[in-house]
């Protein structure tokens, strides 16, 4: 089912995030979405919540109340599943969508004169720097998000903000080959934390957002998210590992 209530106090897409990460930790909620202009949040639920529940998970500063809208789950047979929740798939689209474009591009770029290294060089390049942009959509908003999961992050907050930029500045360096050795040994120290951060998430069944493409596009953390960072970590090690043969 899915319910709609008002929210007041938020004042940024920081409040957002942080309201969003806190309802979806409440048993029985699907899916969060907030709009801060309007002060709403739509909640998917797999059965009813209380209202009680939903205002013990804010922080105080916080009001949530009922009477927006209520769209009740049907009774039939049909309907048994929640209506109007997405899928996983659907709310994946758009990680995969980009993943699909970088690796397409990373293989045109090489696919006269193959080379597999270059490629994934590329490909890492590419990656940093199209996700750095995301990030750098909202700055105010990404640090409280990705302080949700990732463990240095949440000891340094410091590290949140400089995290997007730490992203172009190793992307710049994969894609104009400049000193790869220390791109690649920085990439698995940041890479390996935050799939550290990720599979505890999951393991601990948190629903909270994925901070990997920003605050712009509102995706789950799943495991979609861990296999896409065990992908990058496992190629930044390859590489490392074969880099006297590469270099």
């Amino acid at each position: 089912m899915k319910r709609s209530y008002s929210i007041n106090g938020m004042t940024c897409k920081g409040c957002v995030n942080s309201i969003a990460n806190a309802l979806t930790n409440v048993k029985d909620v699907v899916e969060v979405d907030i709009n801060l202009e309007k002060e709403t949040a739509t909640i998917f639920m797999k059965k009813p919540v209380s209202i009680d529940a939903l205002k013990l998970s804010l922080p105080k500063k916080y009001r949530i109340s009922e009477g927006v809208t209520v769209l009740e789950e049907s009774h039939s047979k049909k309907n048994d599943k929640d209506i109007g929740a997405p899928t996983k798939l659907q709310q994946l689209k758009p990680l995969l969508f980009i993943l699909g474009y970088l690796f397409v591009a990373a293989f045109l770029l090489h696919y006269k004169n193959w080379n597999a290294e270059e490629a994934m060089l590329d490909f890492m390049g590419l990656f940093f720097i199209v996700f750095s942009f995301f990030k750098l959509l909202d700055l105010k908003g990404f640090p409280e998000s990705f302080r949700m999961y990732d463990p240095l992050a949440k000891r340094m907050p410091a590290y949140a903000w400089i995290y997007p930029f730490i992203e172009v500045a190793l992307g710049l360096m994969f894609l104009m080959r400049i000193q790869i050795t220390a791109a690649l040994v920085v990439s698995v120290l940041i890479l390996g934390i935050t799939t550290f951060g990720v599979a505890r998430t999951l393991l601990d069944k948190r629903k909270i957002r994925c901070a990997c493409l920003g605050t712009a596009l509102k995706l789950p953390m799943t495991e979609a998210t861990l296999i896409e960072n065990s992908i990058m970590l496992c190629m930044a090690f390859w590489m490392l590992i074969n880099l006297g043969e590469l270099f």
